[in-house]
């Protein structure tokens, strides 16, 4: 990071009323690949649309096959300098909450509080049915069970889940809601599917009652994350982006940095926690 470019980033934070949304370049250092940035594995997977998971057993037992094997790294991941350079910020009241574009639960690990997962969390499991939400853990126990004499390995994709052929779903046995025999889904949206409106409508207000807003490793591909910096930016509120490669909100930000996620916001909060006399 240039000296200009670290000046600048430190003195858009250093006013405090910061809120972040973030991406998945966020979480390539704990082990988990993104979209489209420098480990991009996910341009040429075909996404679980919700039409099809609801309608189609096969669907199901493809999807959660391949879900139990990828949550392996999932559930084992860990948040790495950046998630906790960003709960630091927090902790230091410089920022005011996250809008998060990721399903990892990271932020919240690293110490985050005020975190709104904007497609929800793969932590937990809902019933289609009766709607009651029960830990990814104890869906993954009774899975293992189900599935005692069942093993896979494939590639991780970014949504968490592994890259299977037909020949290893096969034999793969879905389990249903313990409470009243409903569909299991995990609890977050899937192509097909709405972002409830009171959680969009919480994501729109942390933005626009901020101070400024700061990008971090998101491509902002998706509208579903570009709305909030058009908002931003219609509001008059300074953006600042750091990511791995171009984005589509790079013309409407005060401050772009190309530049690994991790180191970068590790040097920040340094920065911030011990500024030099010049900087002060």
């Amino acid at each position: 990071m240039s000296e200009s470019a670290r000046r600048l980033l430190a003195e858009l934070v250093a006013g405090g009323g910061v809120s972040v949304l973030s991406g998945a370049g966020l979480s390539t250092e704990s082990g988990i690949p993104d979209y489209r940035g420098p480990t991009g594995r996910a341009r040429k997977a075909e996404p679980m649309t919700y039409q099809r998971f609801v309608g189609s057993a096969r669907a199901r037992q493809r999807y959660w096959a391949r879900s139990h094997v990828g949550w392996r790294q999932i559930g084992s991941a860990r948040p790495n300098d950046g998630h906790r350079a960003v709960a630091e910020l927090e902790r230091l009241g410089l920022i005011a909450g996250i809008v998060t574009q990721n399903v990892d639960g990271l932020h919240q690990a690293a110490g985050a509080r005020r975190v709104i997962e904007l497609h929800g969390g793969l932590d937990r499991v809902v019933c289609l049915s009766c709607r009651e939400r029960t830990p990814r853990t104890e869906l993954e126990r009774r899975l293992g069970a189900a599935n005692a004499d069942w093993d896979a390995s494939g590639r991780i994709n970014p949504d968490g889940d592994a890259v299977l052929d037909d020949e290893q779903v096969e034999g793969f046995r879905v389990v249903d809601c313990e409470s009243c025999g409903g569909l299991l889904k995990p609890d977050v949206i899937f192509f097909g599917e709405n972002v409830p409106r009171p959680r969009v409508d919480e994501c729109f207000a942390l933005v626009a009652g901020a101070r400024a807003l700061l990008v971090l490793g998101s491509s902002l591909t998706v509208r579903s994350g570009l709305r909030f910096v058009d908002k931003a930016a219609a509001l008059g509120i300074p953006i600042a982006i750091v990511n791995q490669g171009p984005t589509r909100g790079d013309a409407d930000a005060a401050l772009t940095l190309d530049a690994p996620l991790g180191p970068t916001l590790t040097e920040l909060t340094t920065l911030l926690q011990h500024p030099s006399p010049a900087s002060a």
